[in-house]
């Protein structure tokens, strides 16, 4: 990244004023979005018609045992994800949450799996724990709704007995 402090042109409405790098004229905004590089344009205009023949030449490598080209076509073929796999505890409620973390650390820390794994896994377990609490607090709630339906009309029983 260039440091260097570039005058603007008088006709800006800031003659003195520095700013970095070199800034477009007003209403050019630069490069459209998805246009394509020159060298690019070159290489694709070079290759076109030729992108089964090239992929072909490359198998025929990998097959006589170029690792990097193998290398490169299956980095481009497999999946960049992967499963992993961690014995979590059941999640019958909320507090297992706690137990289902540690074994998720445990298992970075020992390296069965990458900390980003963890992270998503950590993730998972919280949005778990959180819709296990929201479904508790429900129910509770409505629990709590009843019983005071039953003693509203206990009283207004009692008040018409009266």
């Amino acid at each position: 990244m260039s440091t260097e402090r570039v005058r603007l042109a008088p006709n800006h409405a800031q003659p003195s004023a520095y700013v970095r790098g070199r800034p477009f004229e007003k209403g050019n905004g630069g490069r459209r979005p998805g246009s394509k590089n020159r060298t690019t344009l070159v290489a694709e205009a070079l290759l076109k018609g030729e992108e089964v023949t090239l992929v072909r030449k490359a198998i025929e490598r990998a097959k006589a045992g170029d690792t990097q080209m193998l290398k490169f076509l299956l980095d481009r073929i497999l999946p960049k994800e992967r499963s992993v796999r961690v014995d979590l505890p059941a999640m019958d409620g909320a507090s297992n949450a706690v137990d289902a973390l540690a074994a998720i650390i445990a298992a970075v820390r020992t390296g069965q799996i990458a900390p980003s794994d963890g992270e998503a896994l950590a993730s998972l377990v919280q949005i778990r724990a959180r819709l296990i609490n929201d479904v508790e607090l429900n129910l509770r709630l409505d629990d709590i709704e009843k019983r005071q339906k039953e003693v509203q009309d206990t009283l207004e029983s009692l008040r018409e007995s009266r």
